[in-house]
């Protein structure tokens, strides 16, 4: 089951969704709804799956997401090591410049938690 979003994710969440979610809430209820599912589907824990996403979010070049995942990921438990690891892991499948703004996009949410 999707664990609950803590009020600091809840806090950081973008206005265009915000505004999505409440122009929409039957279409962001069956995303949720998809998204437990998947969670749920097969035997990765809780951490190697935040991790995996992380992965996903990066190779696809998609920055809110690598943003999302990465405060995802420290949530259930990944090192600021961990989610690093995750991006030097995809220089050689997406390529160094890409790898290099994805990076940047994870030390966003890592120079973020670190001032708080």
């Amino acid at each position: 089951m999707k664990k609950k979003s803590s009020p600091k994710s809840k806090s950081q969440m973008p206005a265009r969704y915000e505004h999505f979610e409440r122009s929409y809430p039957s279409v962001i209820r069956a995303v949720e709804a998809l998204g437990e599912a998947t969670q749920s589907a097969g035997p990765l824990d809780n951490k190697t799956r935040a991790l995996v996403k992380l992965a996903i979010a990066i190779g696809a070049a998609r920055e809110g997401a690598v943003h999302s995942h990465t405060r995802r990921a420290l949530e259930a438990g990944c090192t600021p090591d961990e989610l690093r690891h995750v991006g030097v892991l995809a220089i050689t499948t997406i390529g160094f410049p890409t790898t290099m703004a994805a990076t940047s996009w994870v030390e966003d949410i890592l120079r973020g938690n670190r001032t708080k």
